[in-house]
């Protein structure tokens, strides 16, 4: 598409985004006691806020114009914070993880596909180069410690050698051919050699230069019709147009380089420019402004005021104007917002600069001097304010001193500063957040931790490679007061909200609701592994190994643990993104005493998890991600207080199963024939996990079955039987992961809410009884 196209897109979207706000405006900040009004109000923003998210996704990833992308990035972080400010107030409001939104969905008339969650590129685009350079060293640091080995030579696939073989073969037949030809045209040049020696007649002559002229006249008739052809179907543009064409090419150009965010030489002229023509005006209005607050706040309190100092914002402070404190009100309302005031100026700045713009002329996509000055000039005011701020705060001092008598004692050594600054230093700094390595460079860290096992290599899978749709009976269990499992679409969810889009954009994830860890649990085989790997492949982060088998005597002893942790923690704030991984994470947490020193040392790292957490700022892109297949198994009380978000994976569903078949039977070279029924499949192998599908696919896919498949079609009872050596999650284990589920917060909730809803339905009915 073009650039128009996604300029309008963008335009779409900031209308969408318009009308939406002032939705909120309207509704939102109004306190509402119709719990069931609220739902519905808080999930038709879900879906529209989402619809929005992909479109400035789409404009953001495609768009060449650079200020254009830099309008549009604040307010698609904005959309998504936003995004998961709701999310968690519909957790809140429901208690749960899982949303009923196909009621919502078909009212908008909107697919089930549009609440998947797009992935923006720019996590891995803007970062490419680090993130390149970063696993090749982690590669040399793996082989170097013998880690890892050289790739070996892979066996070729059937379509691989066929497709070499033809590519030799063409290669073979065009020498051949060409030896053919020249052959040819040696015969003709001797033969035309013998005529010139014998003379050529007449008639010969003048046919030779017919067919040359008729072959000339001809090829210039031809020409002329495949560009008549050409501009008629709009593929190139007439001559008198033609001249233009150099701005298209510009433009590929400019394309080809759309990451590429480069400094302009114009910018650094404008700042000196504005310093010169502006500078003198805006340090003559902020002195006229401080003089004016300086006498009104005489008026008002009888003094003049304490200037502030720098670490409290400066002059700044003295314009803040303070909030009101928020009254409550009853009924439901929504909570305070990180991202609207970002969405609000982002929706303003569009309007002033870019709504009536015209996109379509503009071949070069170039910048525009005005933005850049407008961008400069913020900057030349913060440093003309504190140039003025030195100026101002010694006129206050003497303002102080003539007019009011009262002098402004400076800070004396042993002062109270200095004894705050003492006392201050006394503080104890929490064991986790102390360097311990001050000495060490973070290299050197890294290749411990690399060489040691810790931090390993992420898998290259994406989170759509989760397969998995959704399943259309769910909504029959909501009259039924069981809380709803989440399906394969629900996982990529609640993975891509708590995990992807927090670690990928840093104002995300420094005002959005902080999700610090993740518990994903599950029986074995459901993926939990897989989405560990496509969270660090979808944001480019760094994949800390935590796991008791593989720390084993490593670190032993807390000392070890605690200087383990630190380099975890010290590497992964430095080289964010990055996610600390702990499989088997109940062994942590058992509830059963320690038998041996490895199992001592596991119950020591989970309790000294907790202070780890408490080390993680909100600028501090790390996150905790912990999987367990026996979750039963822990101290629930601790474990919870670990993980602060639960995402129980059960089994897939119908839909699921069938999509998992057909996709891992392409995938493995497989080919459907009418013998095969994946409906079948689908419903024998319920109770069976997408690993066990797998590797039933895989092992039936056999090089040698692969070779008989266009003699032999492939059969149901093949994969049927390979199914049968399998062992199926059966419903008493699916029982006791949902029983376990039950215990967690969430889960209690949900069973207080219900428990209170009937009990006002009973006392409904028991008036309406004796009425």
């Amino acid at each position: 598409m073009s650039q128009a196209t996604y300029c309008k897109m963008w335009a779409d979207a900031q209308k969408d985004l318009d009308i939406l706000l002032q939705k909120e405006r309207e509704e939102f900040l109004q306190p509402e006691t119709n719990l069931g009004k609220v739902s519905k109000m808080l999930a038709t923003s879900y879906i529209q806020y989402m619809e929005i998210f992909r479109s400035l996704a789409a404009a953001y990833n495609h768009l060449i114009h650079q200020q254009k992308r830099a309008a549009i990035r604040p307010v698609l972080d904005g959309v998504m914070g936003r995004i998961l400010e709701i999310k968690m107030e519909m957790v809140k409001l429901d208690n749960s993880e899982c949303q009923y939104l196909e009621d919502i969905l078909m009212e908008l008339n909107r697919p089930l596909e549009d609440i998947e969650i797009p992935i923006p590129k720019y996590f891995i685009e803007e970062n490419l180069e680090v993130l390149q350079q970063r696993e090749k060293t982690l590669d040399e640091i793996l082989l170097n410690a013998g880690l890892q080995e050289q790739k070996p030579v892979e066996a070729m696939t059937l379509p691989e050698a066929i497709k070499l073989i033809q590519v030799a073969e063409r290669a073979r037949q065009g020498r051949s051919r060409a030896r053919f030809m020249k052959k040819i045209y040696l015969e003709e040049k001797r033969t035309t050699k013998q005529e010139e020696q014998m003379g050529r007649s007449p008639d010969d002559a003048a046919t030779c230069i017919q067919k040359v002229w008729r072959g000339y006249v001809q090829r210039k008739r031809t020409e002329k019709m495949r560009e008549e052809e050409m501009i008629f179907l709009g593929i190139t543009l007439p001559p008198h147009l033609e001249a233009t064409s150099s701005f298209q090419k510009f433009a590929e150009k400019v394309k080809a380089l759309q990451g590429d965010v480069q400094e302009r030489q114009d910018e650094i002229s404008f700042k000196d420019k504005l310093r010169e023509t502006e500078g003198p005006h805006i340090k003559e209005t902020l002195q006229d402004q401080l003089s004016q607050c300086f006498t009104e706040c005489r008026h008002i309190t009888g003094r003049f005021p304490d200037y502030p100092p720098e670490k409290a914002g400066g002059s700044k402070a003295i314009f803040s104007e303070k909030t009101p404190e928020q009254v409550e009100d009853e009924g439901w309302k929504m909570g305070p917002s990180n991202f609207l005031s970002i969405l609000e100026e982002g929706s303003s700045q569009f309007k002033v600069f870019w709504q009536n713009r015209d996109n379509e002329s503009d071949f070069l996509q170039d910048h525009d001097p005005e933005l850049i000055k407008e961008g400069k000039r913020e900057e030349v005011e913060e440093e003309i304010r504190v140039q003025v701020a030195e100026l101002m705060e010694e006129k206050l001092r003497n303002l102080k001193l003539h007019v009011d008598g009262e002098k402004v004692s400076t800070q004396k050594k042993g002062g109270k500063a200095e004894k705050a600054g003492k006392a201050s230093a006394k503080k104890k700094i929490p064991e986790m957040e102390r360097d311990l390595t001050p000495d060490r460079t973070i290299d050197s860290l890294y290749q411990e931790l690399a060489e040691g096992g810790l931090l390993i290599k992420a898998q290259a899978v994406n989170l759509s490679d989760y397969i998995g749709n959704y399943d259309c009976l769910r909504s029959s269990l909501r009259g039924t007061g069981a809380q709803p499992l989440p399906s394969a679409p629900d996982v990529r969810q609640l993975v891509a909200l708590y995990g992807i889009l927090p670690l990928g954009s840093q104002m995300v994830h420094e005002n959005a609701p902080l999700v610090k860890s993740v518990l994903l649990a599950g029986p074995a085989g459901v993926g939990k592994k897989m989405l560990v790997h496509a969270i660090c492949t979808e944001t480019g982060a760094n994949l800390f190994n935590l796991t008791p088998s593989n720390i084993a005597g490593k670190y032993p002893g807390r000392e070890g643990l605690l200087m383990m942790l630190h380099m975890v923690l010290k590497v992964g704030k430095e080289l964010q993104p990055s996610v600390v991984w702990i499989g088997d994470t109940e062994k942590m947490f058992s509830k059963a005493a320690p038998k041996g020193e490895e199992e001592a040392n596991s119950k020591r790292l989970g309790k000294m998890l907790p202070q780890f957490l408490k080390a993680l700022k909100p600028k501090d892109r790390v996150l905790l991600v912990g999987t367990t297949t026996r979750p039963f198994e822990a101290n629930i009380g601790p474990f919870c207080k670990v993980y602060q978000k639960i995402i129980l994976i059960p089994a897939p569903d119908y839909m699921s199963r069938f999509a998992l078949w057909k996709h891992f039977i392409l995938q493995n070279g497989g080919a459907f024939s009418s013998l095969e029924n994946l409906s079948c499949l689908a419903q024998v192998s319920d109770g069976f996990t997408q690993g066990q599908i797998l590797d039933v696919v895989q092992t039936v896919l056999s090089e040698l079955r692969l070779l008989q498949m266009p003699r032999k079609p492939l059969r149901t009872v093949e994969f049927a039987t390979s199914l049968a050596r399998h062992i199926p999650v059966y419903k008493e284990e699916q029982e006791t992961f949902e029983a376990w589920y039950a215990k967690t917060p969430l889960g209690r909730a949900w069973s207080t809410a219900l428990a209170e809803r009937e009990a006002e339905d009973g006392k409904a009915k028991k008036g309406k009884g004796k009425k």
